[in-house]
């Protein structure tokens, strides 16, 4: 008889489906069991796709009292010996997720949610404030039931990130939750647990100056891998995963792991946290048996990059480990505000790389080559509008004339790219396009061959090794090919390929800023 098929929770965020149709699941309930047995109030701060939805569906199946779902698990053990375990509560599940706020309001979602739940407990309510509906709703629902209610919300901040570009809209979505999750502390002998997720915590969003009792466990020691996988966890569950995936490609099981590790792996939430694998990213490799891109498919916003190309910011930094952030930064995000790192790390595009206890300053850096590539890729466009894939000045193009030696097409790209790009206002220089395109196209350049980019001054520029070529690049602003040339041979760039039996290049390029064109480009065997 064949072994049982093993089936990946592709796409599951409901924890009572899960386990029914006996899905892989990481056994994250010893969190569940620490929340319910404190008596604060909480919000979890997590990326997108990162395991909010499946952990607050678990929440709710858990005040339920649905044990049957966590037979085996820890929290089962956990529970032994407490009466009052298990006992059902009124839970009221917000779930913002699944709706597209440019079609709808934040208004008819909540209205939705409330009707439903005054059939449910057969409750006639004409208030006209969806806060009073609510609030009134708490009361009767503990009245007739004799339970505290129990209230989650997911995703709370999806309405607001979606409509980034419209300030004036996000501001009334702003005032009404205001309105309607004020009543959380005014009602609070009626309510007996509440968990709410985002992948920001607006730092002026009335939802939590008023929610002042609202516990924030995003950067705590304690609920680091909370959500995510650590590398433990993915040993222990999903062992047949790893080795058909190695299988397939023909590789070892540990090599395997080198590999998946540096795709997903790198998350942390804590200097003291383990480093996390994105779930969902994890998931639909072992589903495809692939070590693709999966996270980005979701769609990453567009204001984010606009916000990077409009502020000059150096993009470089995003992989030399020179962004840094404190507690305060991490935890809160204005929407107003021209700093996008909070947001960046809140959203999944950054995570902490290194703590100095004694200025309590985080180093923040891109957490795997997942997020990196496609990061990149992402902001490619912003800077060169015509550089998208099947452009011809995608980087698809430039690997194939670089493997191929073709030094002429590979001139004709960078010639053509830099006439692509966009004049801009005048506080905006083209010595920044000129740094970012070209760190951009080498970075991009990296995922297939062996690139290693410098900054501009100090050591080469960038070389790049291909299996029958090495390629010494030089690049000068407003001066001469020659000149940039002369450098690698006075710098003697070229000593350490010596013995190399593969064909080098070094390459002199000039860049003049008034015309913004590549000025002149040589060559040197």
């Amino acid at each position: 008889m064949p072994d049982k098929k093993r089936l990946l929770p592709m796409s599951v965020q409901n924890f009572e489906i899960l386990r029914n149709e006996d899905c892989i699941y990481v056994d994250k309930t010893e969190y569940i069991y620490s929340l319910a047995h404190d008596v604060a109030q909480f919000f979890l701060s997590r990326p997108r796709r990162f395991g909010k939805s499946l952990f607050l569906s678990a929440l709710k199946a858990y005040w339920e009292g649905k044990k049957e779902l966590f037979s085996g698990l820890a929290i089962e053990k956990l529970e032994e010996g407490n009466a009052d375990a298990w006992k059902p509560h009124p839970v009221f599940y917000f779930d913002f997720n699944g709706e597209n706020y440019s079609e709808t309001s934040v208004e008819n979602v909540l209205v939705k949610h409330l009707k439903r739940w005054e059939e449910l407990y057969d409750i006639n309510d004409n208030s006209e404030s969806l806060g009073e509906r609510f609030q009134n709703l708490l009361i009767k629902v503990k009245q007739k039931t004799g339970m505290r209610c129990v209230v989650l919300v997911d995703e709370y901040d999806k309405p607001l990130l979606d409509m980034a570009d419209d300030p004036e809209l996000q501001e009334k979505y702003k005032n009404t939750f205001k309105g309607f999750f004020s009543n959380l502390k005014s009602c609070n002998e009626y309510i007996r647990f509440v968990f709410i997720t985002g992948v920001t915590k607006f730092h002026k969003v009335s939802i939590f100056s008023d929610l002042n009792q609202l516990k924030d466990i995003s950067l705590s020691e304690d609920f680091s891998d909370i959500c995510g996988i650590t590398e433990k966890e993915l040993r222990d569950n999903f062992a047949p995963e790893i080795a058909a995936m190695a299988d397939k490609h023909h590789i070892s099981e540990e090599e395997c792991l080198v590999k998946l590790k540096q795709q997903y792996d790198g998350y942390r939430y804590h200097q003291n946290g383990s480093c996390l694998y994105n779930p969902f990213s994890l998931i639909n490799a072992f589903s495809d048996k692939e070590f693709g891109a999966y996270w980005f498919e979701t769609g990453t916003p567009s204001f984010l990059m606009k916000q990077i190309r409009e502020n000059n910011f150096d993009v470089r930094k995003f992989s030399d480990k020179t962004i840094y952030a404190n507690e305060r930064t991490l935890k809160d995000y204005t929407g107003d505000s021209l700093d996008f790192i909070p947001l960046l790390y809140q959203s999944g595009y950054l995570t902490i790389a290194e703590y100095d206890a004694r200025r309590r300053r985080y180093t923040l850096a891109l957490p795997n080559e997942e997020v990196k590539y496609a990061f990149y890729e992402s902001l490619m466009p912003v800077y060169v509008p015509s550089a998208r894939p099947g452009s011809g000045l995608d980087i698809f193009t430039l690997e194939d004339k670089i493997e191929n030696g073709d030094l002429d097409a590979v001139r004709d790209f960078f010639t053509a790219l830099f006439a692509r790009i966009p004049y801009t206002s005048a506080d905006t220089t083209f010595e920044h396009y000129f740094q970012t395109v070209i760190y951009l196209v080498f970075t991009l350049l990296g995922q297939f061959t062996e690139c290693e980019l410098h900054t501009f001054s100090g050591r080469i520029d960038c070389i790049v090794q291909t299996s029958g070529f090495i390629y010494l690049f030089e690049f000068k602003r407003d001066e001469s090919a020659d000149s940039a040339l002369k450098q690698i041979n006075d710098n003697i760039y070229a000593l350490p390929f010596a013995s190399d039996s593969r064909k080098l290049y070094k390459i002199g390029v000039s860049f003049d800023s008034d015309k913004r064109v590549l000025a002149d480009w040589k060559v040197e065997e």
